[in-house]
């Protein structure tokens, strides 16, 4: 347990900023499973208006740090892939 008050404070700061990354990490996910679900139906023009929609979530939350900038590119490019598989 903290016993300094810096550490009582970073133990509270670290709370706040792990709820924060865990939605994040939510939204994320949730633009990626939005792709995925067009590519299933099937409908490109859909597929790719929710891929460009979700290039800028996976981008931003790469640069905040939360996932690693590799990470980001692998998820874009796997998706960008699976649009491309559709023709």
């Amino acid at each position: 347990m903290a016993n300094s008050a810096q550490a009582r404070k970073r133990a509270r700061q670290n709370v706040k900023q792990r709820e924060h990354n865990t939605s994040q990490r939510s939204q994320l996910r949730t633009a990626i499973k939005h792709v995925r679900k067009a590519v299933e139906t099937a409908d490109k023009t859909v597929a790719q208006a929710a891929f460009k929609a979700s290039i800028g979530t996976i981008d931003s939350i790469a640069d905040k740090g939360i996932i690693h900038k590799n990470k980001a590119s692998r998820h874009k490019s796997r998706l960008s892939a699976a649009i491309k598989a559709m023709a």
